[in-house]
């Protein structure tokens, strides 16, 4: 007997993992699940994981994102924010959805687009991942190309920079150069854990206003 997807019960801060799903399988399984869903998806040559976040990982995608937006809107940096959008690419068998993903160098190409492929539109400069927990997610961003990746877990930010194909572990951001990246978003974040989302904003725009 063959279940379907809609028979499976993923509770938050659980993984399903599942082996030799075809192409056209996952494109089937991406259609049935919607997108309007809180499981998030990770494809890679043939391993599909599903996940299902937790609470206090949407609270530090929101805060994070709404950091990166402020930063760049105080620089007057135009962007694109494409939150979990589908990345995905047949040509390389490859699918994830960021927990955030913001089109910056490449934000033209972008406009008014709904849908992705990576196989012939840019990928993503820098995509946000919270708890990293998925073995295959860190190879899908390397796979596709995106130059930068930050993954916030519970012991703060690092971040990844494309060097030659590969990813390095970096100090510092090529996205916003000079500004100490992970001081302030392990900082902040905290911060709203402790006195709340406006106050932890208001706190970062004060240090911008006096420190950019």
């Amino acid at each position: 007997m063959l279940l379907e997807l809609r028979q499976l019960r993923i509770q938050p801060g659980q993984q399903l993992l599942l082996e030799d799903v075809s192409w056209q399988q996952f494109e089937n399984i991406l259609a049935e699940l919607g997108e309007h869903r809180a499981a998030r998806i990770s494809y890679s040559h043939g391993f599909l994981e599903i996940m299902v976040p937790l609470p206090e990982h949407e609270k530090a995608k929101e805060i994070i994102g709404d950091l990166v937006k402020i930063l760049l809107e105080s620089r007057q940096i135009a962007f694109e924010s494409l939150g979990s959008t589908t990345l995905k690419s047949d040509r390389m068998v490859q699918g994830v959805e960021a927990d955030a993903c913001f089109y910056i160098q490449n934000q033209a190409a972008v406009i008014g687009k709904n849908r992705l492929d990576l196989s012939i539109d840019p990928p993503p400069d820098l995509a946000i991942e919270i708890d990293l927990t998925s073995r295959t997610q860190l190879d899908n961003y390397q796979i596709l190309g995106v130059p930068e990746l930050w993954r916030y877990g519970k012991q703060g930010l690092k971040m990844n920079v494309l060097e030659n194909g590969k990813y390095v572990e970096s100090n510092f951001s090529p996205t916003f150069p000079g500004i100490p990246i992970i001081e302030l978003i392990n900082q902040y974040v905290q911060q709203s854990q402790v006195s709340g989302r406006t106050q932890a904003i208001q706190a970062f725009r004060n240090w911008l206003r006096d420190n950019i």
